[in-house]
């Protein structure tokens, strides 16, 4: 590939990697927006729902049609999509409760995890830099989290739990790409959700186990409720963004280095400050301005490493083949 082809993928996937942040960036927003009022499932629900319709009309027709529905590994792709559940509920449950920058924050420990399980479940190599990297980007999250403090609160756990299943479906997703689209990853994905949620609803969606106490037990098991017409714009949108961050996302490392498009993901960091400031009346406190700071440079920098190693590896076989 030639540079002024791969400089032209890097800008196409920059700006896949900032549509995508936006829309990511919109969902949780929308997700504490919503979270005093709906219950849990019923939000998933109307994502969902939304979601699948703007798939199969939107992006179904220009990604194989209704092949997109066939897969080869039924199994890993629903055990992918039981990652995908665990980790969105985990992460809009939080949101209920923590100020939206601390949340997307301590979830960005994301990459640090990736690196973690990639050495148990993939087999590969992390040196002594990227260890001190996972090391550091812990210690960031401690910052936010502070444990043992009057201000912990056990729902700052929840971002990182949502982390490590999201990881976890990263690693499925490694093993899985190169038999299944992105279209069919999606889809599954789409379908799990529904599932989910659907049948969560079946059985908590009467408010028989509501708990009137808790912030995120409220927003767990919190009845169903008729949609009051001002907020179906912003369900509508938590659908469509929801979809459109997927497949942008996608786009944005098929096209781009890693290492080009990784940076632009976290303008969703400073989305959820400007979102926590104009609409929810919070910001980090010194010690979580700190703890951000650390796990997106921790981030970043195992993002760069990756990229470096890949590069060396490739060079190496070059070297080889001559």
């Amino acid at each position: 590939m030639t540079s002024n082809v791969q400089s032209n993928n890097n800008l196409a996937g920059a700006l896949c990697a900032l549509a995508a942040a936006f829309c990511f960036s919109f969902n949780d927003m929308a997700v504490k927006f919503v979270s005093g009022d709906y219950a849990l499932h019923q939000v998933v629900l109307i994502r969902t729902a939304v979601g699948l319709v703007t798939f199969l009309l939107v992006i179904m027709p220009f990604c194989g049609g209704w092949h997109v529905m066939r897969t080869r590994r039924p199994g890993l792709l629903f055990l992918r999509g039981i990652c995908l559940v665990t980790a969105n509920s985990m992460l809009f449950l939080s949101l209920s409760v923590l100020p939206i920058a601390d949340a997307v924050a301590i979830y960005f420990v994301l990459p640090l995890i990736i690196a973690v399980q990639s050495v148990f479940f993939l087999g590969e190599t992390v040196g002594p830099r990227r260890w001190t990297a996972i090391v550091v980007g812990f210690l960031g999250v401690l910052l936010i989290v502070k444990p043992g403090s009057s201000t912990f609160q056990v729902a700052s756990l929840l971002p990182a739990g949502a982390a490590l299943f999201y990881a976890s479906a990263h690693i499925l997703t490694r093993r899985v790409g190169a038999t299944e689209s992105a279209a069919t990853l999606a889809f599954y994905a789409l379908v799990s959700l529904g599932l989910f949620s659907a049948i969560s609803g079946a059985f908590l969606g009467g408010g028989q186990y509501a708990d009137h106490s808790d912030g995120v037990l409220k927003f767990l098991l919190r009845a169903w409720v008729p949609v009051n017409p001002v907020d179906w714009s912003m369900l509508i949108g938590l659908g469509v963004t929801g979809v459109f961050g997927g497949f942008f996302i996608g786009q944005a490392y098929r096209l781009s280095e890693a290492a080009f498009a990784a940076p632009f993901e976290y303008v969703s960091m400073v989305l959820a400050i400007v979102w926590g400031v104009t609409i929810f009346g919070t910001r980090p406190d010194a010690l979580g301005w700190i703890g951000i700071i650390v796990i997106l440079g921790s981030g970043l920098y195992l993002v760069w490493r990756e990229t470096v190693k890949g590069r060396i590896t490739s060079h190496a076989k070059t070297e080889g083949n001559l």
